[in-house]
């Protein structure tokens, strides 16, 4: 499957979550990351590192934003299946991968998971809104418009 399609398709799985997000188990707004009480995130920093903790339950379907970086993530409990571009892998805990900058994945939590991404911070910020512009595009569009 060709990068442009899938990212249209799960764009389009990402709009119908947005419009829908007023009915139980569905959250986004297309502006921001989700942090709330079923999808919790927390953070860490240390010298030009960001950590980005975030547990999801079993059942929950993730789409996730497009990342302006290469970094590493890691799966430290439960199982989870990612579709990324087309390519359908699962990944059971513990364990941990390469992400590479443009990616945007749809993700199925099999099992309750504990999920921690690991990114640079060369600005040492813990200003959330200026790191989280930094380092994620919610739309190919955005992501486009920021990396000209």
């Amino acid at each position: 499957m060709k990068l442009s399609q899938f990212y249209k398709k799960l764009e389009n799985l990402q709009d119908v979550i947005i419009t829908n997000n007023d009915k139980e188990g569905l959250y986004g707004d297309g502006k921001s990351l989700v942090n709330n009480e079923d999808f919790p995130i927390t953070h860490d920093f240390s010298d030009q590192l960001y950590m980005r903790k975030m547990e999801m339950k079993a059942g929950s379907i993730v789409v996730s934003a497009i990342h302006h970086t290469d970094h590493f993530w890691f799966l430290l409990k439960g199982r989870i299946i990612v579709n990324d571009c087309g390519e359908v892998v699962e990944h059971i805990a513990p364990c941990y991968e390469k992400s590479k900058k443009g990616a945007k994945r749809l993700i199925h939590c099999v099992e309750d998971c504990l999920f921690i991404n690991v990114h640079k911070n060369p600005t040492n910020t813990e200003n959330m809104e200026e790191l989280e512009d930094f380092l994620y595009s919610m739309t190919l569009k955005e992501y486009k418009e920021k990396n000209k």
